[in-house]
């Protein structure tokens, strides 16, 4: 072993220790190590700085934009509203209908921002259908990390396999090359989770407590505006429309509470709806064509004493509670004139318990009550000094461009056909789609580069040195002619098991990318030695990076639901491993047929 590969090792041990111990962020620790290559003399500066202008950086953090455009347009909370419909009332019909839905959506967004959003939809469907939110939970965050299993941008392990493999002069994956075993893992996740449900354990959900910082529901008035196309239609067409996303509470004209309130009864000009709403679409009700809140309709272009209100690019909605012994407890909405006082308009309610009638600013406050307020930046701070109020706190509703959702959809179908067809460079036509998710004001500038998971970024651009430090020092060679001295007898399929399974249980401990990129140039020499193709190598270990789920912290969306699900470290090892060994063997044997010939389906004695 000469120097410089003993040099690299040490760097080597030292990241690993850094990684697995959680002292610092994986992303320092990859820089850190991209330091220590350069220092050292090992890469050179273009080496060094090879992974920030990389296919797989440039694509991941585009997918995190186009990601960001279809939750903005509200695209995934409808799709994920129709798989909670689709999932039915029993336990084996929603796992049967959630997992390949999951799976399915996961393929052409991020993991973890697929998880947390089924989390909540199932979370409540458990509780209205008296299913244990355990059975359920498990078989969802599989699904999702199967699903990236379908497409190569899904994952930032395939999107590192493919730039190794073009890298060690082989041909690159393109989009749809592993959607075939991929294909075959959520069939196969799905099986076994329906028969073996047995294995879930059935616990009840841990208790939701009441968070005042995003609440369910609030209390909201709706203004049919002149000349809105709601004009003429009825009452139970709206509600039909709205039925995913608001509910009905009354009905007022001219301020008097109607007394027929059929669904057949149409709307008219001027007519307010008091609907209960989440926090998303009060922030977004503005983009709604002919519906107004009603309070920032009928105060928000008032001329104040002092100044005219020009709140249009300023504005902001806020949440304050209403203290005990407050001056307003008693008191009508409308009796406190919040726009004279305070400058401010109440545009929605939360209250604990009951439900509310007529006109939100005949109201009369409660304390405990929580306001939404409307108001200009410089007012909405006064506010926080208030004795009334016994705190403030930002309103956490995203406001979403619903009506740009068509242009969203048509931004990332045109931007995957760009790149499985070949007619743009994959980094080119994510790059070209996240940008027109911008321009076409899918979703904000500021909302994008938010939407950027930048210490994945900074990672995957700091652990591709090491695998070119791997490869260029020798250490991949002198590590596969060590397997290959003991292994060399063996059948391929064995030794791609070998691969999936050496990256199964290091992914345990590291990110898919860095066990990829610290694994696949091994794959790659060990292909060498042998005389075939490098990609099943490859693929089996980038596959065993993302698709093993022997314990909760092998992937980011287990974490999210460990505590949800009340599940523990022996729950994920009683269902992980027979599902890992199946996928294992399922991957090897997928991966064998496709790029080395061998048999699709097995051959029966005879």
């Amino acid at each position: 072993m000469d120097p410089q590969q003993i040099v690299f090792l040490l760097i080597l041990g030292g990241a690993l220790a850094l990684f697995v111990s959680g002292r610092m962020r994986v992303d320092l620790v990859a820089m850190l190590a991209l330091l220590a290559l350069g220092l050292t003399g090992i890469l050179d500066a273009r080496q060094l700085l090879a992974g920030f202008s990389s296919e797989p950086a440039i694509i991941v953090a585009s997918v995190f934009v186009l990601s960001a455009g279809l939750s903005a347009t509200g695209i995934t909370d409808r799709i994920g509203a129709g798989i909670g419909r689709a999932a039915g009332g029993s336990e084996w019909r929603t796992i049967a209908v959630v997992m390949p839905a999951t799976a399915a959506l996961a393929a052409f967004s991020h993991h973890v921002m697929v998880t947390a959003m089924m989390l909540p939809i199932l979370m409540r469907l458990a509780r209205e259908r008296k299913l244990p939110v355990s059975r359920l939970l498990m078989p969802m965050s599989l699904a999702a990390s199967l699903g990236t299993t379908l497409t190569l941008f899904s994952a930032p392990a395939f999107l590192l396999a493919s730039d190794l493999l073009k890298r060690g002069g082989a041909e690159g994956l393109d989009i749809f090359d592993i959607t075939p075993i991929g294909a075959v893992l959520v069939l196969l996740g799905t099986t076994y989770m329906l028969l073996g449900r047995w294995l879930l354990p059935r616990r009840e959900g841990e208790a939701q407590a009441v968070d005042p910082l995003r609440l369910e529901r609030y209390y909201t008035e709706l203004l049919v505006e002149d000349g809105s196309p709601w004009i003429g239609r009825t009452r139970g067409e709206f509600e039909q429309a709205f039925a995913e996303r608001l509910q009905v509470v009354d009905w007022l004209r001219h301020g008097v509470r109607r007394r027929r309130q059929a669904g057949d009864s149409p709307l008219a000009a001027g007519d307010v709806l008091l609907v209960r709403a989440p926090p998303d679409e009060i922030a977004s009700i503005r983009d709604e064509p002919g519906l107004a809140l009603h309070a920032v309709a009928k105060y928000g272009d008032t001329p104040r004493e002092d100044r005219q209100a020009e709140l249009l690019g300023e504005e902001q909605l806020v949440q304050a509670v209403v203290a005990p012994h407050s001056e307003f407890i008693g008191r009508s909405v409308a009796d406190i004139d919040f726009l004279r006082t305070l400058g401010v308009v109440v545009v929605g309610l939360w209250r604990r318990e009951g439900w509310l009638h007529g006109e939100l600013s005949e109201m009369r406050l409660e304390e405990g009550d929580l306001l939404v307020l409307w108001g200009r930046q410089a007012d909405v701070q006064s506010l926080a000094s208030h004795r009334g109020f016994m705190m403030l706190m930002p309103f956490q509703g995203r406001r979403q461009t619903r009506r740009r959702a068509p242009l969203a959809v048509a931004i990332m179908v045109a931007t995957v056909v760009a790149a499985a067809t070949g007619l743009l460079a994959p980094q080119t036509a994510f790059l070209a789609g996240a940008v027109a998710m911008v321009v076409g004001r899918c979703v904000a500038i500021e909302q994008a580069y938010a939407g950027i998971d930048v210490r994945i970024f900074v990672m995957i651009a700091g652990v591709i040195p090491l695998g070119i430090a791997m490869e260029q020092t020798g250490t991949a060679q002198a590590v596969a002619d060590l397997l290959m001295a003991h292994a060399a007898q063996w059948p391929v399929f064995v030794l791609l098991l070998v691969m999936f399974g050496t990256a199964a249980l290091l992914t345990q401990i590291l990110s898919d990318a860095a066990t990829t990129v610290l694994l696949a140039p091994i794959a790659l020499a060990v292909a060498e030695s042998l005389g075939l193709p490098p990609t099943p190598f490859v693929v089996c270990t980038a596959m065993g990076a993302v698709a093993s789920f022997l314990t909760p912290i092998g992937h980011h969306g287990n974490l999210l639901i460990l505590n949800p699900g009340r599940y523990t470290f022996g729950d994920f090892l009683r269902v992980g491993v027979p599902l890992t060994t199946a996928i294992a063997l399922a991957t090897a044997w997928m991966a064998r047929a496709l790029w080395l010939g061998g048999p699709l389906l097995p051959s029966l004695p005879g």
